[in-house]
């Protein structure tokens, strides 16, 4: 199961992916793995030495008892040490955030997150980047027309 934010390379660009854990409540996981997650808004921030994933919903499960459950409760991300400094002093150096692209499965069951280092596109990227996304479907459709 692989839940991707589709918004997120529309509204940034992407400099650097990386791979960190999550740590969820029971419920939760078998929810992600329902694929109920919404992931636009979402970003990472890091506190201290630890990092946490902010604005994530992930929906409440089916069977699970609702009592006190928040949908956007921050999350803990699992980094090594050496690489929350090593975020921290890329995201200082310039204007950069750090926003999900993905939540998924692993084959042996575990659930990442994939997490890319972004800056903010301007409006006229956005449309510059339609535009290239158009011209590279027209070609592809005269290619395949030509078979």
């Amino acid at each position: 199961m692989k839940i991707t934010n589709k918004r997120a390379l529309y509204e940034y660009e992407v400099f650097e992916r990386f791979e960190a854990g999550i740590n969820l409540l029971g419920a939760e996981v078998k929810a992600v793995k329902l694929g109920h997650v919404d992931l636009t808004g979402s970003h990472m921030r890091i506190v201290g030495s630890e990092a946490y994933l902010l604005n994530a919903k992930i929906f409440t499960y089916q069977y699970a008892r609702p009592e006190n459950y928040d949908e956007r409760r921050t999350r803990k991300l699992l980094l090594h040490k050496r690489e929350i400094i090593a975020l921290r002093s890329k995201m200082e150096g310039s204007r950069l955030t750090i926003v999900p692209l993905a939540l998924y499965t692993t084959r042996r069951n575990l659930i990442k997150v994939e997490l890319a280092l972004v800056k903010g596109k301007k409006q006229y990227d956005k449309r510059q980047s339609i535009k290239k996304r158009d011209l590279d479907r027209e070609a592809e459709s005269e290619v395949s027309a030509k078979r």
